[in-house]
C-alpha cells in the first residue's frame, strides 16, 4: 500500500503548477478529497447494492465514477495544452 501511495503522490505532484512554490495546500486538498471519495464511494456502493440486491450493479456505479474522472482529466489536459499554446504571429 505504501508504494501505491508514493506513486499517487508523485503523479499528483507532476500535475501541480510549477510556478507555485508552496504546494502544501494542494496536498491538503488531495488528502481531504481522498477521504471524502472513500466515504462517497462506499456510500454509493452500499446504496446501489441495497436497492438492486446485487454487487455487480454497485461495481458498475463505481466504474461510472472512474469514467467521469478520466474524462475530466482528458478535458482539463486538452484545455491546458490549448491555453499554453503560443499565439502564432501572422506575417504580412
Amino acid at each position: 500500500m505504501g508504494g501505491v501511495q508514493s506513486l499517487s503522490r508523485s503523479t499528483y505532484a507532476k500535475l501541480l503548477p510549477e510556478n507555485i512554490p508552496d504546494t502544501a495546500s494542494y496536498f491538503s486538498f488531495y488528502d481531504a478529497t481522498e477521504k471524502l471519495s472513500i466515504v462517497v464511494g462506499l456510500a454509493v456502493f452500499a446504496f446501489v447494492e441495497d436497492h438492486t440486491s446485487t454487487m455487480r450493479n454497485s461495481a458498475l456505479a463505481l466504474d461510472c465514477f472512474f469514467l467521469v474522472g478520466l474524462l475530466l482529466l482528458v478535458v482539463l489536459m486538452v484545455a491546458e495544452k490549448k491555453a499554453l499554446k503560443p499565439a502564432v504571429a501572422v506575417a504580412s
